[in-house]
């Protein structure tokens, strides 16, 4: 232990160095909200002050709200501002600290390397797999620091309930409030109603992928060649975040790696022509989501460059491509020629059983996937880990066979699937269903010590005010204090994360909203319950 923390000891003190400054900014820009927001839940707090346990006189309601805010801001601005959300590999800094410090490798590469060196093909400076981190915060490892009791639900209901009944937030809602440490549902409405959830479905995809391939798989993007034969094949293996801008792909698998470790192979066989095809026969059905051609998805495809953009946008809805895989074999094959190998026009083709292989680039873990994904709401990782999920369990990689074996794996986890149902990764299909008592037991389960592998789903949700879809909300509320995953579809509005609430406790909560005529009053109506949430105390 003695090595541990003299290793880990010097990168604390940098970090903590570098976040200071971030969390007494963050701290005055919240202040004012914060006590807005306590001001704003006091009428109803107090309708329900008789069911409250009893406090000393000397402690008013700030010093909780502040250590409330304390909590939220050291998780918030700690994690999100100092070490990502994800950093180029996904890897935390601190982790890759204690596996030196273990004298550990770090985690598995899982698919193949390019040589006997066992390098992934990521940047160079990325960090190797780290093991899974054993909780995510105080409150989910059982630490002894004295906490208030939970919330109760009379007094939840108190200031929940004549919020959820906005009519921004349409005719038929659902909702949950579990606190994480017990497990135990504290507050619900409708909560085994099963709504459309829009991208809160994307919690369950996050789940079902690490329980089936854990935090550390990596997905591989490699050729080979034919034996006896000038026949190259790139040869797709559904890494969604494989890039052909950055020259090291900026921590991301590059296909430009790819093409220079290729053509230094090619020509040690003297090789400086070849026929090039690809193969993208990973997945099966059809590539085109049931919505059709649109800006928020690419057609989904085992081999596809930067989410086939056509533009140099990294996240967020912009037109696409129409065959992600003939596109990424032309970047190639153009790749290829920069480096001396001439490649004929690139055509679709199944490699043979007997090709040997020449190069790969892999992925980061799977770990730093699902946090972009989670944080960006990146709509093509979701498919891709819903058809990798299918790929790991033995289904078929498609639309359908993605959905099902998403529900299989959360059955083996026996968690609320009653009323659920699954059509896509990504939650862009009118037709998913999903429950608040789901959503929340998905996220109790994320932080569970039990399943360290499943820690991602926590840490990749944006947090209130600072990252990916919530930068722009809680600007004069919870911000620092929430961390949820949006969903919006037309005349659906969901949000479902956790958020720190008055006393400290770290609670999951789940709000799902059917019907709503106007986006901005609904996503409006929602933040504000999530904000009642934080400057609360009830007990």
């Amino acid at each position: 232990m003695t090595r541990v923390a003299d290793a880990v000891r010097p990168r604390l003190a940098r970090a903590a160095g570098t976040v200071r400054p971030h969390l007494e900014r963050a701290a005055n820009a919240v202040r004012p909200g914060l006590q807005r927001a306590t001001a704003a839940a006091k009428p109803r707090l107090a309708r329900v002050r008789t069911v409250r346990f009893t406090r000393p006189k000397s402690v008013g309601t700030w010093p909780f709200t502040a250590g409330a805010a304390v909590a939220g801001l050291a998780l918030a601005v700690t994690v999100a501002t100092a070490a990502g959300p994800w950093d180029s590999s996904g890897q935390r800094t601190a982790e890759e600290d204690r596996a030196v410090a273990l004298e550990r490798t770090g985690g598995t590469d899982h698919g193949r390397n390019s040589d006997s060196s066992g390098s992934s093909g990521t940047a160079a400076g990325a960090p190797r797999p780290a093991p899974s981190a054993a909780s995510v915060l105080v409150g989910l490892g059982r630490a002894t620091t004295a906490v208030q009791p939970s919330p109760t639900g009379t007094a939840l209901a108190g200031v929940l309930d004549p919020l959820l009944k906005d009519a921004a937030l349409g005719a038929h809602h659902g909702a949950a409030v579990v606190d994480v440490a017990t497990g135990r549902r504290l507050y619900g409405t409708g909560a085994g109603d099963a709504l459309t959830p829009a991208s809160t479905t994307k919690i369950a995809t996050a789940v079902a992928a690490l329980s089936a391939m854990g935090a550390d798989h990596r997905l591989s993007t490699r050729t080979v060649l034919e034996p006896g034969t000038r026949k190259l094949v790139l040869v797709g293996g559904g890494d969604p975040t494989l890039t052909s801008r950055a020259r090291d792909g900026g921590g991301w698998a590059s296909l430009k790696v790819l093409a220079d470790r290729t053509a230094k192979a090619l020509k040690k066989r003297g090789l400086q022509e070849v026929t090039l095809s690809y193969d993208a026969s990973l997945y099966a059905g059809r590539a085109l989501h049931r919505i059709g051609v649109n800006v928020n998805l690419a057609p989904v495809s085992a081999l596809a460059a930067d989410e086939g953009r056509t533009d140099d946008s990294t996240s967020g809805p912009v037109k696409r491509v129409s065959d992600p895989a003939a596109d990424a074999a032309h970047k190639f094959a153009a790749f290829l020629e920069d480096d001396g190998v001439k490649a004929t026009t690139p055509g679709p083709a199944r490699a043979t059983g007997k090709a040997e292989d020449v190069a790969a680039v892999s992925s980061p873990p799977l770990s730093a996937l699902v946090e972009r994904m989670l944080t960006n709401s990146d709509n093509d990782i979701a498919e891709a880990l819903a058809r990798q999920t299918a790929v790991a369990t033995g289904k078929r990689a498609s639309f359908d066979g993605g959905a099902a074996a998403i529900a299989a794996q959360l059955r083996k986890l026996e968690l609320p699937l009653k009323g659920a149902q699954f059509h896509d990764g990504s939650g862009l299909d009118r037709n998913d269903r999903l429950t608040a008592d789901l959503l929340t037991s998905l996220l109790v389960e994320a932080g569970d010590p039990a399943h360290p592998e499943l820690r991602p789903v926590l840490t990749g949700l944006p947090v209130a005010g600072f990252t990916g879809t919530l930068t722009s909300r809680y600007n004069d509320g919870a911000a620092g204090l929430v961390r949820a995953k949006t969903g919006t579809l037309t005349g659906v509005n969901t949000l479902a994360g956790t958020v720190v609430d008055q006393d400290g406790r770290l609670l999951a909560f789940a709000f799902l909203a059917s019907d709503t005529t106007d986006a901005v009053a609904a996503q409006s109506a929602l933040d504000r319950t999530a904000t009642a949430l934080a400057a609360c105390g009830c007990h």
